[in-house]
């Protein structure tokens, strides 16, 4: 908590920019964008070519990734000194796997107003043309660059009840579907690229056809799939020991962790679980 009067601190906004086309930016967040003091960037010169379109001169402050932290510090400076700061990322919504989450943190806890300006995400305009009802989604963000954690991370989705949404950059694309469809097998997935710009493609499709999609390709955009639902009926004995040997074999992973992430998986309960696992976890014979 800051000594000084709240009446006044400055207030935060965190600002959503468009993530392509520059007619999706809100009249409220232009607005915003030219009455603060100081605008922090995820990268200058990308938003400098968004405030010369639209004729704003606010002052830039920088704060990418690495300098987060240093910049927090100073962004709560300028809050406290009075000063109104808007955050915005070179596209879409700030801390959506965007830098941003520690500036609002750091106004968080001292005690700084802290106002949303809604708009352009690619996470939502992906769900809004998915034609997904009434069903969960679960938010994944980008997935890990290193093989065997990803592949751990979608192996836990193999029974989800719920659709898995993830980003993904143009170099990872393929190594992410080949995975994907490794673990998966042939599910299906909506993918969504170049979302609101010129070459924007949506698609519907099994995980095999996308992968012949991106399979040695020059793969341009940023990606969003949303993966569908598993299958969720018990495992019977002999998958419940294939998934174990899998954790066993393939990641870092616990026994006490494989047994609580397989019975959340799989809707049984631990101690069955463990007890399969108690007879092969340490034996290095495979199992047939």
């Amino acid at each position: 908590m800051t000594n000084a009067s709240p009446l006044l601190h400055g207030t935060l906004y965190i600002v959503a920019t468009p993530i392509g086309n520059l007619e999706d930016i809100t009249l409220r967040a232009l607005r915003t964008l030219k009455e603060v003091e100081y605008i922090a960037a995820e990268d200058t010169r990308h938003t400098k070519k968004l405030l010369n379109h639209f004729g704003i001169k606010t002052k830039l402050i920088s704060y990418y990734r690495e300098q987060e932290v240093q910049r927090a510090e100073q962004i709560c400076g300028f809050l406290a000194a009075g000063h109104d700061i808007a955050v915005v990322t070179d596209a879409g919504t700030p801390c959506i796997s965007d830098p941003g989450a520690v500036i609002v943190q750091k106004a968080m806890q001292e005690d700084f107003k802290i106002v949303p300006i809604p708009g352009a995400s690619a996470l939502t305009a992906a769900l809004s043309c998915a034609g997904i009802n009434d069903s969960p989604v679960m938010f994944y963000g980008f997935a890990p660059p290193k093989k065997n954690q990803r592949r751990q991370l979608l192996q836990s989705l193999v029974h989800a009840d719920h659709y898995s949404v993830f980003y993904e950059s143009p170099h990872r694309i393929e190594a992410f579907v080949e995975d994907a469809h490794a673990v998966l097998e042939n599910r299906q997935v909506f993918m969504a690229r170049e979302l609101t710009k010129s070459f924007e493609e949506i698609v519907q499709c099994s995980l095999e056809e996308l992968l012949q999609r991106v399979a040695g390709k020059k793969n341009r955009g940023e990606f969003v799939l949303i993966l569908a639902p598993g299958e969720t009926a018990p495992a019977k004995e002999q998958d419940l020991v294939k998934l174990i040997l899998w954790y066993r074999d393939h990641t870092e992973i616990s026994l006490k962790d494989c047994c609580k992430t397989l019975a959340a998986d799989l809707g049984i309960s631990r101690s069955q679980i463990y007890q399969q696992a108690l007879l092969i976890w340490h034996d290095k014979e495979d199992i047939t």
